[in-house]
Order: structure tokens, then C-alpha cells, then sequence
């Protein structure tokens, strides 16, 4: 397998593969349009966060080209359904349907969680990864102007959502 053949191996995300999957959340950090955090936290901080379920790799030829998982966004009970997304393509990786793969496992995953709601704060700048959602069932559903800085600079984040058509209905 290499980059070109588009026949990648989806798997459960294990702590074994973290020093590929922080180099690429770096990598996208260093973007300056993938997220508004500055540093890849420990293993331990990003394990205790994201769900255990809800987390894969996409590996071509043993080198990760991609990582996604789900955050629960609140510790109440009325929104134990809702998730934040994350999704991030090695850099060598990008345009090569990676990130559609990712994000349609995590859907297929959230729903077998029980999981009702998705959503991703994209930075606007961000359109790869705009479009990506979109053609992945989410919908924009407005945004937050200014709401955080990145190397002093102000940036708006575009709020997208995806509904299960499975759970919650």
C-alpha cells in the first residue's frame, strides 16, 4: 500500500499509536487553521477527554495517515448524546478521502454509543475541512465571531452539526 492506492486500513485508535497521531495533531496546530490550541497535551490528558469507543486511525503501509475521535462536550446528563468532533489528515494524506472514512466510522461509532448529536467547530478559514463535514451529513448551523485568538489574531469559528437519523428519534 502507499499514498496513491487508496486502500487504507481503519482501526481502533491505541496508545501505541500516539507519537504518530500527536505529530500529526502538531502538524495541523502549526497550520495556524485547524484549531485554536497552541500544544498537544499527554497521552494521558487527550485518553482521559476523548471517548474510548469513538476514536480510530486510518494506517497506510504501518505510517498513520489520519486520526478522528469524539469529546464529550458537557458532563450533564441532558446532553450526554452530543460529542465535539475531531478529525485530523497527516499532511502527505490530505484530498485522499482519509478524513470522509474517519468521519464516517465516527458516526457509525457514535451511533452504536448512543450518541445523538455531532459537532465541529471549524475555524472559517478552514474550507477543506468545511467542506469535508458537509459532504459527511453535517450542516452548518452559524457561528462564533471572534471567539478565540491564535497567535493574536481573532478568529471565527463556524459551528456544524450532524443528526443521527438512528438515535434520539
Amino acid at each position: 500500500m502507499n499514498a496513491t492506492t487508496n486502500t487504507y486500513a481503519l482501526q481502533m485508535m491505541e496508545s501505541k499509536h500516539w507519537p504518530e497521531v500527536a505529530a500529526i495533531y502538531q502538524a495541523g496546530i502549526e497550520t495556524g487553521n485547524a484549531t485554536l490550541e497552541t500544544s498537544v497535551p499527554s497521552w494521558e490528558a487527550w485518553d482521559k477527554a476523548h471517548i474510548p469507543q469513538c476514536r480510530f486511525v486510518v494506517i497506510d503501509n504501518n505510517i498513520i495517515a489520519g486520526w478522528a475521535a469524539l469529546t464529550p462536550v458537557s458532563g450533564r446528563c441532558v446532553y450526554a448524546g452530543v460529542a465535539e468532533v475531531s478529525v485530523y489528515i497527516h499532511p502527505a494524506y490530505k484530498g485522499k478521502g482519509i478524513g470522509k472514512k474517519l468521519l464516517d466510522q465516527l458516526a457509525l461509532s457514535s451511533e452504536a454509543q448512543g450518541l445523538w448529536t455531532l459537532q465541529a467547530g471549524i475555524l472559517r478559514e478552514n474550507t477543506a475541512s468545511l467542506k469535508l463535514h458537509a459532504a459527511c451529513g453535517f450542516r452548518e448551523i452559524g457561528y462564533r465571531e471572534k471567539l478565540g485568538q491564535y497567535q493574536g489574531v481573532w478568529r471565527d469559528v463556524v459551528l456544524m452539526e450532524r443528526r443521527s437519523k438512528n438515535v434520539g428519534q
